[in-house]
């Protein structure tokens, strides 16, 4: 399940931001301290860049000198198919390299740390729930991408600023192993109330939100659904219920899911609509026509990535043109089987896994950045209070 552990990491096992209003999963967070006024940040990154054999690209270089290389910042899970960035070199002479280092909430809180003098050109990972404090911090060069009119529009309508350009989607759902569920003679929870029932008692496996991306998701669905006073006396419910939380995505789902590599003894895991096409493709039976795990719709609480131009880059020009690759076809296209996400772009076609496999709720639960900013603090507090 290698593969599946990849294309779910990057909102799996997040530190948390302590004191600067950042909890990063895992759904998204990784603050770190800082004690001057030009904090030292340690990079212990992973860089790759666009290029072919040496023949290959002695040969494509030919054809399209690059005039400059820029940078993209990127968590650590990010993936495209080898040879995506090359055909933007191809087409623009234009070369990318690639630096990862941590997941979403640490790459965002490190651009905060060298706002003006960033580590790269393009960031790519700010998520909804970190969207407002880097829209407040100012961080990125606003810029409206030339792919904008085939960008979703609900997307798009959370950035009326262009400060940074919408990529992919995804939600956040519980997810049930159909034959565990089966032999306990008991059927697939449908709402958020049934997983208090009795009846699922000991089942389900939750991530923490002060350490996990889809943790964090999952309480602020339910803070959606059931509302500032209802939310935590539902926790409590569950907890009483016997629900189980660990750190991040990696040990709920492939230790504790039944659904998991390890075939754990919990038929309900918070994980992705995206997971079932996963746990086909690369699952004991790639060629499969029933994914083995379902989705409770009803549960399912929407995340949008954006990528934006770092303010300070000194390419400017070549970042805007990777914008527009990065939210073209050829790479939300790409993007679908390497990070198990939505396209953001409705021009680009979905995937075969996704069209016979992904659930797609009508209605899933969302809340403005501006909201999840303002109380995500205090809700994670909360909740550590009341369930940890």
């Amino acid at each position: 399940m290698k593969n599946l552990r990849n294309a779910h990491t990057h909102g799996r096992s997040a530190r948390t931001i302590a004191g600067v209003g950042i909890a990063l999963l895992s759904t998204l967070i990784g603050v770190a301290g800082c004690s001057s006024d030009k904090p030292a940040v340690t990079i212990a990154t992973t860089v790759t860049e666009a290029a072919g054999t040496a023949a290959g690209t002695a040969a494509s270089t030919a054809a399209a000198p690059a005039v400059a290389t820029i940078t993209l910042v990127a968590y650590d899970s990010f993936a495209l198919s080898k040879g995506t960035l090359e055909q933007f070199r191809q087409e623009t002479g234009i070369a990318v390299k690639v630096l990862t280092d941590g997941d979403a909430g640490e790459v965002v809180n490190k651009a905060v740390l060298t706002k003006g003098n960033p580590l790269g050109d393009v960031l790519w990972g700010v998520d909804n729930t970190f969207l407002d404090r880097a829209v407040k911090e100012q961080l990125f060069e606003p810029y409206e991408a030339s792919t904008k009119p085939d960008l979703a529009s609900e997307l798009t309508a959370l950035v009326p600023g262009n400060e940074v350009t919408p990529v992919d989607y995804g939600d956040v759902c519980v997810n049930y192993d159909k034959a565990a569920l089966a032999a306990k003679g008991v059927p697939a929870p449908a709402t958020l109330e049934d997983l208090a029932d009795p009846k699922y008692k000991g089942q389900l496996v939750v991530e923490n939100p002060a350490t996990s991306s889809p943790g964090l998701a999952f309480l602020l669905a339910t803070v959606a659904h059931f509302g500032a006073d209802g939310w935590l006396p539902y926790w409590k419910s569950l907890k009483a219920n016997g629900v189980l939380v660990v750190n991040g995505w990696t040990e709920a789902y492939e230790t504790w899911f039944a659904g998991g590599t390890a075939k754990g003894d919990r038929p309900l895991v918070v994980s992705y609509a995206s997971s079932p096409p996963a746990a086909v493709l690369f699952g004991p039976d790639p060629k499969a026509t029933v994914a083995p795990t379902g989705v409770v719709d009803a549960t399912c609480f929407r995340q949008v990535e954006f990528a934006g131009i770092l303010k300070g880059t000194k390419h400017l020009v070549e970042a805007q043109k990777l914008i527009d690759f990065l939210s073209g076809t050829t790479v939300q296209e790409d993007l679908q089987l390497n990070m198990f996400v939505f396209p953001a772009n409705t021009k680009a076609a979905l995937a075969k896994a996704f069209v016979d496999f992904a659930a797609r709720p009508a209605e899933p639960l969302t809340m403005s950045p501006a909201d999840i900013a303002a109380n995500r603090d205090t809700w994670i507090d909360e909740w550590t209070k009341a369930v940890v």
